[in-house]
């Protein structure tokens, strides 16, 4: 079994799922409602199943990956595509698990839009498949054109998801979530065309030991910023966001916050620090004052939002401001925590989505001031709820805290007003949260609209339980994630640090 090219099998498979869908016949004739209903029976359970199987099978690529190998795993090369790029797959430990992210996610989304999404459930099946290939595409490419177009491609289904199933102004959402986060990546297409010239190649096996001089890393560090910045999102290209996740499908929501915003850190951390070491290290300080104003700002304008998907979307950015600083602190604690931040609040955040989307299915409104009580009458939602919304502010015993912990103890030997400052976000994470916790949940049951609601029903259960393990397993045995990314975060420091030592030895001889 490990012999095949599982790379290429957990990339594609979800393709293929959206081709066994593409067939199925849908109508809406009268007369043959019963045949329709079957259909949309068929779509789903082939979604389902396509998704779980994908799973399975990046569970086989984690059962192989050695934990001891700081380098690129399972490659899988052909030469075949063109001279400007080939056909290259393989993962390390920064990659590993971001591609068990992606496949563990997928299901939930699919489960999450089981019964609420009716209308072309068909074209919205295929379009999460899409998405899928084109997610997992962007952890395992060893080749920069080939990861260039599979990060662009993602945006194309994304766009129509929430353009096409999203909310009221779901067009001006899909619209601006398109142009913002194209913009940037125009200029790291320019970027990668330099990177080819100068070095002759666009592997990025070979590309990481590759040394360009000290004026062009600045240029390329810039490029890919601007596209990175807008993807994770930082301050002040993050207005998209928020948007974006108010008019998204909860599952769209869910695969967004939960997978698409963690490749932006993952961009920075495949090349920014190991490609352009020395633009890293002279644009550091602008990083820390862009992640901790995005840490404040975001929170409070968070404390101020009424609509609770917005509140969740603010907090996002505020989270991703604690990812930007772990990564340019560059030491182990800071890009170990930036790691596992990004993991755990794709878990997080990905449950806070579905929470929302269950008493939006049942009250069709987001707004806080609609609700009060709730656990009078859900109470296992309730205790749901709370886990989630305790493990977004970071409390011990979550996940939520491990990497934001890890993070404040890397930017402490770093900069000690950054981490001063970033731990004031810490602060007003639990006052939104635990506020909105307080207006939502708790208090007396009092508006006659919340009297009917009914508690979490089995497939809710189903897709909100299994996330409540993850986050409180991971928070109190964070090791199976720190022993995947051990080696190759050792391996991109010493290699970041050898960089900067071989500069300033030119430096001195000149």
């Amino acid at each position: 079994m490990f012999d095949m090219p599982l790379l290429t099998i957990v990339t594609f498979l979800p393709l293929i799922g959206a081709l066994m869908i593409l067939p199925i016949t849908m109508s809406e004739k009268e007369g043959e409602k019963e045949d329709s209903d079957l259909a949309r029976r068929n779509v789903r359970n082939v979604a389902l199943f396509t998704t779980l199987v994908t799973f399975l099978i990046s569970l086989l690529i984690w059962i192989e990956f050695d934990n001891s190998v700081a380098g690129f795993q399972m490659v899988e090369k052909y030469e075949w595509i063109g001279p400007f790029m080939a056909y290259r797959l393989g993962v390390d430990g920064i990659s590993m698990l971001f591609v068990i992210l992606t496949t563990f996610l997928m299901p939930f989304a699919i489960l999450a839009s089981w019964e609420n999404i009716t209308k072309n459930i068909k074209q919205y099946m295929i379009a999460f498949l899409i998405l899928e290939t084109f997610m997992i595409g962007v952890f395992v490419s060893l080749d920069l054109m080939v990861f260039y177009i599979f990060f662009e491609a993602g945006l194309i289904p994304m766009f129509i998801i929430i353009g096409v199933w999203g909310g009221k102004r779901r067009v001006y959402a899909s619209f601006k979530f398109f142009l913002y986060t194209l913009a940037g990546s125009v200029l790291m297409l320019l970027a990668i065309m330099a990177m080819y010239w100068n070095s002759g190649t666009t592997d990025i096996s070979v590309l990481l030991t590759y040394d360009f001089p000290p004026e062009m890393q600045t240029w390329l560090w810039l490029a890919f910023f601007a596209s990175l910045a807008v993807k994770l999102p930082m301050w002040p290209v993050h207005t998209w966001l928020p948007d974006a996740h108010v008019e998204a499908p909860t599952a769209g929501s869910v695969i967004l916050a939960g997978v698409l915003l963690k490749m932006g850190g993952y961009g920075f951390l495949r090349f920014s620090v190991p490609m352009f070491p020395l633009a890293t290290a002279d644009f550091a300080p602008l990083i820390f004052g862009l992640s901790v104003i995005a840490i404040i700002y975001t929170s409070l304008v968070a404390l101020m939002q009424e609509d609770i998907k917005k509140l969740i979307a603010y907090s996002s950015v505020a989270h991703m401001g604690f990812v930007t600083l772990g990564i340019f602190a560059l030491n182990n604690y800071g890009i170990q925590g930036a790691i596992f931040q990004m993991l755990s609040h794709g878990l997080i955040s990905g449950a806070l989505f579905l929470c929302v989307g269950i008493i939006y299915d049942r009250m069709h409104t987001r707004e806080i001031a609609a609700y009060g009580g709730v656990v009078n009458r859900m109470p296992n939602y309730a205790v749901v709820f709370m886990i989630f919304t305790l493990a977004n502010v970071g409390l011990p015993g979550t996940s939520g805290f491990v990497g934001e912990f890890l993070i404040l103890l890397g930017i402490f030997q770093t900069n000690t007003w950054a981490a001063v400052l970033a731990t004031t976000g810490i602060i007003l994470s639990a006052a939104y949260a635990l506020w909105l916790y307080r207006r939502v949940i708790l208090g007396p049951l009092v508006k006659e609209s919340l009297k009917t609601l009914m508690d979490l029903t089995g497939r809710e259960k189903l897709i909100l339980y299994p996330l409540v393990v993850a986050v409180i397993f991971f928070g109190v045995y964070p090791t199976p994630i720190f022993d995947v990314t051990q080696a190759s975060v050792d391996a991109l420091l010493n290699n970041y640090q050898a960089a900067i030592e071989r500069a300033a030895t030119q430096v001195t001889g000149n």
